[in-house]
C-alpha cells in the first residue's frame, strides 16, 4: 500500500476492510447503468420492461422516493439470470476501468491477511463477477435478486444495500468473522456510505461528494483522490507515447 493514510496494523487481531464500489473503486457510470446499456444493446429490455419499472416507481415514489428507483429493479423481470455470463463474457473483451489505487489498496489488505468486502448498492451478480478477478478472496455484500425458474423476479430478496444497511451488514460480517471493528477499515465515496464508514475505527472518504468531503473533514477522516491519481496516470502514459512517437 502507498504511504497515504497508512496505519500500523495489530498483529493477531481480525480486520476488515470493507469497500464501497461504484464512484469509489469504479469511476461512472455506474455498474448497473453499464449493465442496463449492454441489455439495451442486446434488446433484451423492452417497452414493456421500461413500463413495468415506471409503473412501480409510480406506486412507491411519494412514500419512499430513493427505493422508487435504487431499489426498484422491476426492469429486469422475466429476464434470464445467465445474461450477468453473457455480460461478463463481453467485459473480458473491455475490461473495467477500475482506479489502480483502490486495486492496490485491495491488494495491500489482502496481503495483511485482512478480511476483504465489498459492500455495494449494486445488483450482487454483477459486483461478483467484476471483484472476481481482483481476487476469489473478496467477499461481496451486495443487493441481491428473486430467481424463480433460473429468470429474475425483478424483486429484491433482502435490503437495497445503502445508508443503514451497510452499517447492519457490517455488523454480521463482525459477529460472522469474529472482526475488531475499531481496527477495521471502509472507503466509500458518498453520503450514502457514511453509515458504513461510522461503523469502524478507520474510514476513509474515497473521491468524495461535497457533502462526504465536508463531515469528513469535520470528523478528521482521510481523504483518498483515487480519481485524480488515476487521471494522472493516464495523463502520464498518454505523454510518453506522444514522446515515443516522435
Amino acid at each position: 500500500m502507498s504511504g497515504e493514510g497508512r496505519v500500523r496494523d495489530e498483529r493477531g487481531e481480525k480486520i476488515g476492510a470493507f469497500f464501497d464500489l461504484d464512484g469509489t473503486l469504479l469511476p461512472k457510470p455506474s455498474l448497473e447503468w453499464r449493465f442496463i446499456a449492454y441489455l439495451v444493446a442486446r434488446d433484451a429490455i423492452t417497452s414493456g420492461h421500461a413500463l413495468r419499472w415506471l409503473l412501480h416507481a409510480a406506486k412507491t415514489i411519494c412514500r419512499n422516493p430513493r427505493a422508487a428507483t435504487s431499489a426498484n429493479k422491476s426492469y429486469l423481470a422475466g429476464l434470464r439470470e445467465s445474461l450477468v455470463s453473457d455480460w461478463a463474457t463481453a467485459q473480458h473483451r473491455n475490461p473495467l476501468d477500475f482506479y489502480p489505487r483502490g486495486v492496490e489498496r485491495i491488494r495491500w489488505h489482502l496481503a495483511q491477511q485482512h478480511a476483504v468486502f465489498v459492500v455495494s448498492g449494486t445488483l450482487a451478480p454483477l459486483a461478483r463477477t467484476i471483484v472476481k478477478p481482483i481476487s476469489p478472496q473478496i467477499e461481496v455484500i451486495a443487493t441481491e435478486l428473486e430467481v424463480r425458474d433460473s429468470r429474475w423476479t425483478g424483486r429484491l430478496t433482502g435490503e437495497h444495500m445503502s445508508g443503514a444497511a451497510k452499517r447492519r451488514a457490517i455488523q454480521r460480517a463482525e459477529a460472522k468473522c469474529g472482526l475488531r471493528l475499531d481496527l477495521s477499515y471502509a472507503y466509500g465515496n458518498a453520503m450514502a456510505d457514511r453509515a458504513m464508514l461510522q461503523s469502524v475505527g478507520r474510514p476513509f472518504a474515497v473521491n468524495p461528494t461535497l457533502r462526504l468531503r465536508h463531515l469528513a473533514a469535520k470528523r478528521n477522516w482521510p481523504i483518498l483522490d483515487w480519481a485524480e491519481a488515476r487521471k494522472s496516470r493516464a495523463e502520464a502514459t498518454n505523454r510518453l507515447a506522444v514522446k515515443e512517437a516522435r
